[in-house]
């Protein structure tokens, strides 16, 4: 086996791996002599391991815990009961005006870029109209978009209220949505009446109006973009229209839902996979913070929809203060160099 890269001992000691390795031994007194000691640390510790990443990471909580870990067995195991906190009052703690939160890009080349100022204000927005619609902690909100920034924007609002949010791209067909969608009983639907793929218009109203009759627990569709012909809706301009209001965040258990994410379906209905706010916050710390050393002015992207996981890990790089990098099309249209051209252009 060829070694293709090995890094220095200047970027090592550069990372954010580093910095807390050298944090636990200033305040825990844990010295740790490669990766697989401390690895080993924190499979055998639980409790220490993971406090240390809430103290590390200073996680934002009504209360402190009153216990790390309840119990080891499982099912049944419950982390951190006590603590109150929001996943999106993290991202926020983010902002910035010297770089934007959110870059997104498509088949045409451009790129649009989000600041953090304007991403609050649409996301104030958004979770007032949820609240004023009567959602509240644990409803479920689901939307069907494309990757673009009203989708994360959504996702945020979502958080922000303490609802459940779950997404599937609208390259699903109808079936494939009501297979994930009807398992929650959502009581509002975000979507687009359309997207572009491969060049090509893609009209997704007949889908919609599947979605509606399937979906019994539905009773608000909020629409983005165009929708000609598609009646009983709100749109996502009018309310995204006039000043902001504060955004509140609702504070709600560790454990509370955060969003639900769906197996792939080969072997059946697609299995509900539900992750908490407290969780997703403290795994994304560690994995993008710690083994992906994202860090503030970093520049975050991964290709995927709103369909798959690595949409939910993307955005959450907003928790370290980078930017997200999305893409809605073809990475292939015009050319096989598109994202290598993306690349090069935002990094």
């Amino acid at each position: 086996m060829k070694l293709l890269w090995s890094p220095s001992a200047e970027f090592r000691r550069t990372t954010n791996l580093a910095g807390y390795l050298a944090w636990l031994e200033r305040e825990r007194g844990l010295r740790f002599e490669d990766y697989a000691e401390l690895h080993r640390w924190s499979v055998r510790d639980l409790e220490a391991f993971w406090q240390s990443i809430w103290d590390y990471y200073g996680v934002i909580s009504e209360a402190p815990p009153t216990r790390v870990l309840s119990s080891r067995e499982m099912p049944g195991a419950r982390w951190f009961a006590g603590a109150r906190l929001n996943f999106a009052e993290h991202i926020f703690r983010s902002a910035t005006g010297v770089r934007p939160a959110l870059l997104a890009a498509g088949e045409g080349g451009g790129v649009r870029e989000i600041g953090w100022s304007e991403l609050a204000d649409q996301v104030a927005r958004l979770a007032a109209w949820l609240r004023a619609r009567g959602v509240v902690a644990g409803d479920r909100v689901v939307a069907y978009l494309p990757n673009v920034p009203e989708a994360v924007i959504a996702f945020l609002a979502t958080s922000a209220v303490g609802a459940v949010w779950s997404s599937c791209s609208p390259d699903f067909g109808t079936n494939s949505v009501v297979d994930r969608f009807r398992q929650i009983e959502p009581k509002v639907l975000i979507a687009t009446g359309g997207y572009a793929y491969n060049g090509k218009p893609m009209d997704r109203t007949r889908e919609l109006a599947q979605l509606r009759e399937a979906l019994p627990s539905l009773e608000q569709l909020l629409l983005i973009g165009d929708g000609a012909g598609i009646s009983g809706v709100e749109r996502w301009d009018e309310i995204q229209a006039g000043p902001a209001p504060e955004l509140h965040f609702e504070r709600v258990d560790f454990d509370h839902p955060l969003w639900v994410l769906y197996s792939s379906g080969t072997t059946g209905i697609p299995k509900a996979i539900t992750q908490g706010h407290g969780g997703v916050l403290l795994e994304q710390f560690k994995h993008l913070g710690l083994h992906c050393d994202v860090r503030a002015g970093d520049r975050f992207f991964w290709y995927s929809t709103t369909g798959w996981v690595m949409w939910n890990i993307g955005l959450s790089a907003l928790l370290l203060g980078a930017t997200p990098v999305l893409y809605d099309g073809n990475p292939g249209y015009p050319d096989q160099d598109r994202l290598w051209a993306l690349a090069e252009r935002v990094r």
